[in-house]
């Protein structure tokens, strides 16, 4: 726009001062503010000349202008991305006990908004960097680059981290990334999509905590809705993240709980609380459903309740009180 007026001014100034047609005015501001060294296109008076000086400083200084604003936008441009980056670095750097998800495609995504709406820490792996901008949208943490690849996993925190998902497009990529990360962190716990049925029992040999296949798992949640629908609504009521207060969590007893030892029916837990617990997991992986009324609880116990979210939250602190 403003080099639109500028033409204009230098076009009605020779136009006024030298009366000169509109063509030749516009071709001299033209070539004056381009500064390509022609000469002039008729006799030019000493005012015209004044004209022309003025015209050729306005026209440097506008185009240094535009220089400068372009050199600024690009430089600021790239610093708030670096400053950026090192931002998310160090907001990684200092997490603990976090999750990583590898991969943020459709599955992905959802996986993400699921464990920070638990208020969990969550670092994304993502390879394409057509995704950023919706990262950034969604407020993530995030690391651009191969999931496979070791730099990448520790960047993203694998030794500190708790918990690691694997949503890769293929296989063999998933497969590979179980690997790495059972290698830089033997303590971590893996769940790995398994896009073919046969890949589950690699993905196990590799390391893998879980493995879920999406196609056969939706292929059993749509015969169990026909075959057994009262306890699929019961369970979507349990698991669903709407308004409805009743949810199944599961919770680790920690040896400072003053729940150690204690026995089922003593806990206070049903009586209390009015919690039910469904299952204890024990150490070595013995489940114990719908467990007795004697049975105690164990340091390394996993208690699997359902009930009332606020009553969920005074078990949780019973279990693991703080220090």
């Amino acid at each position: 726009m403003l080099s639109v007026a500028i033409l204009a001014v230098g076009t009605f100034g020779y136009v006024l001062i030298e009366g000169w047609p509109v063509f030749d005015s516009l071709y001299m501001t033209v070539i004056t503010l381009a500064t390509v060294g022609y000469s002039e296109i008729r006799d030019i008076s000493e005012a015209g000349r004044i004209f022309t000086i003025l015209l050729i400083f306005l026209g440097v200084g506008f185009y240094l202008y535009v220089v400068g604003n372009l050199i600024q936008f690009l430089v600021e441009g790239r610093i708030r991305e670096i400053l950026g980056r090192r931002k998310l670095d160090k907001q990684i750097s200092n997490l603990k006990e976090h999750y990583i998800v590898c991969g943020y495609g459709r599955i992905g995504r959802v996986l993400s908004r699921f464990l920070i709406e638990k208020y969990l820490n969550v670092v994304v792996i993502e390879r394409n960097e057509d995704r950023i901008s919706t990262m950034n949208e969604d407020g993530v943490l995030y690391v651009v680059g191969e999931a496979t690849d070791e730099k990448t996993l520790i960047k993203a925190g694998i030794r500190q981290a708790k918990g690691l998902l694997t949503v890769l497009a293929t296989d063999a990529d998933n497969v590979f990334l179980v690997l790495t990360a059972r290698h830089l962190n033997p303590d971590i716990h893996i769940v790995a999509r398994a896009v073919q049925n046969a890949t589950k029992r690699t993905l196990y040999a590799a390391g893998a905590d879980k493995v879920i296949s999406p196609y056969d798992l939706g292929a059993r949640r749509m015969a169990h809705a026909i075959l057994r629908p009262t306890v699929i609504h019961y369970l979507e009521l349990a698991f669903s993240d709407d308004d409805t207060d009743i949810h199944i969590e599961e919770y680790p007893l920690s040896e400072r709980s003053q729940l150690v030892g204690v026995a089922l029916q003593d806990s206070g837990i049903r009586s209390e609380l009015d919690l039910i617990i469904i299952s204890i997991k024990r150490a070595d992986g013995t489940m114990l459903f719908n467990p007795s009324a004697m049975n105690h609880f164990r340091v390394g116990d996993t208690i699997i309740a359902v009930g009332k979210s606020k009553n969920m939250l005074k078990l949780a602190r019973l279990l693991n009180p703080l220090d």
